[in-house]
């Protein structure tokens, strides 16, 4: 935020009546350290005095008058010479920003054409402006131009009129233009922080937006702030195969998985914060499997996870808090068979799973906290087969209570 304020305020100077007799007096400051300290080092108790002077103290006394005189002129130059450099610096700046708004007027102008065609030139256009852009601001509003397309008014494919030829045809063009812009974020989010032409650690608001499709795999989030709130996954596949969620905050809250697949395998949360509460999985599939979960928070509180599939096989948690309290199983099946529980949090209190399957099989409880206080297992089946390691707090019933219903339990744990 200081950064930002800094570059939108622009270039302050000093008075150079004020900044010479600053630079003088630090001048005098530092020859009068060196002298004393030069003095203390050598022992002196005194001067010798000296009351006839010769040629050569003369010639020496003229010789130190000039180097003052040169060394005081020579200051007045440096301070001169950079303050002209940062007047060049600031109008080049100012320059570079000058032909920076021209061409983001065309490339905007572009964006908004009839024509799809021309639309995607625009949006190549904007991406090219980011990656020029002569400060952080610039490039974080071609970012938010690309997002603010992404956010308009847009009917997917399967919600179009049976037999209406036109509609589908103009569909399809504007998704050609989306997933254009959603592969030149992924890209730019792909190469490493210290590329000039990273766009990570900036924000991307995706609010509300519909995906009927898009590859974001091996993408990375770090730092910013990035909005999925009341996005929609519908239809075709939506792709976060190997990315990477660290070091800032991810929300999917609100978020809406129907109809469609979503792809999260392989993926890494560590460090961050990322929210899925309030999310709706129905009638989609949704894969975590072989995903980390380490460091940072990841919560799908009160989620509802009703109809078709939601693994995460294999996945570890360890090191991070995960939340999926209040939420609730029904009619789906949820798969956590041969996932490793070390370390960290796992919190499944006041849960309800009803209906459906929820596979824990093979799943490994070592380490950390998992926590099933208050959870509710009805009509259902919840399988925990040849799980190992203690078993989960408030999973087992206290001695001489009864089992739950739907809940198979490996004989370590039930005996």
């Amino acid at each position: 935020m200081f950064r930002r304020r800094t570059e939108r305020r622009g270039l302050r100077l000093w008075p150079v009546g004020t900044v010479l007799v600053l630079a003088f007096t630090a001048a005098v400051l530092v020859a009068a350290t060196v002298f004393y300290t030069g003095w203390d080092l050598l022992g002196a108790r005194g001067l010798k005095p000296e009351h006839r002077i010769d040629a050569k103290t003369l010639f020496d006394l003229v010789k130190l008058s000039f180097g003052v005189v040169a060394g005081a002129g020579a200051l007045v130059a440096l301070v001169v010479a950079y303050r002209r450099q940062r007047v060049d610096e600031d109008g080049a700046l100012r320059e570079a920003t000058r032909l920076h708004t021209e061409r983001f007027t065309a490339a905007v102008a572009q964006l908004g054409h009839d024509s799809a065609a021309v639309r995607l030139g625009g949006v190549h256009a904007l991406a090219g402006l980011a990656d020029d852009a002569p400060t952080r601001d610039l490039r974080q509003t071609c970012i938010d131009v690309l997002c603010a397309y992404l956010r308009l008014p847009y009917t997917a494919e399967d919600a179009l009129p049976e037999g209406d030829v036109e509609a589908r045809h103009t569909c399809l063009a504007v998704r050609e233009v989306r997933h254009t812009i959603v592969r030149l974020i992924r890209d730019h989010l792909r190469l490493t922080s210290v590329h000039p032409h990273s766009w990570q650690g900036h924000d991307f608001d995706f609010t509300d937006v519909t995906f009927d499709g898009g590859d974001f795999s091996n993408a990375v989030f770090s730092g910013g702030t990035v909005s999925f709130v009341g996005v929609t996954f519908s239809g075709r596949p939506v792709n976060f195969t190997g990315a990477t969620f660290s070091g800032g905050t991810v929300i999917f809250t609100g978020t809406t998985f129907s109809g469609g697949t979503a792809y999260f395998a392989r993926t890494t949360f560590s460090g961050s914060s990322v929210y899925f509460d309030m999310s709706t999985f129905s009638g989609s599939r949704f894969h975590f499997d072989s995903s980390t979960f380490s460091g940072g928070m990841v919560s799908f509180g009160m989620s509802t996870f009703s109809g078709g599939m939601v693994s995460f096989g294999v996945s570890t948690f360890s090191g991070s808090s995960v939340h999926f309290g209040m939420s609730t199983f029904s009619g789906s099946t949820v798969s956590f068979g041969q996932a490793t529980f070390s370390g960290g949090t796992v919190d499944f209190t006041g849960t309800t799973f009803s209906g459906g399957t929820v596979d824990f099989t093979g799943t490994t409880f070592s380490g950390g906290t998992v926590d099933f206080t208050g959870t509710t297992f009805s009509g259902g089946t919840v399988d925990f087969t040849n799980a190992t390691g203690p078993a989960p707090s408030g999973l087992v019933p206290l001695s001489g209570g009864p089992m739950r219903t739907g809940v198979v339990l490996p004989l370590a744990w039930s005996g």
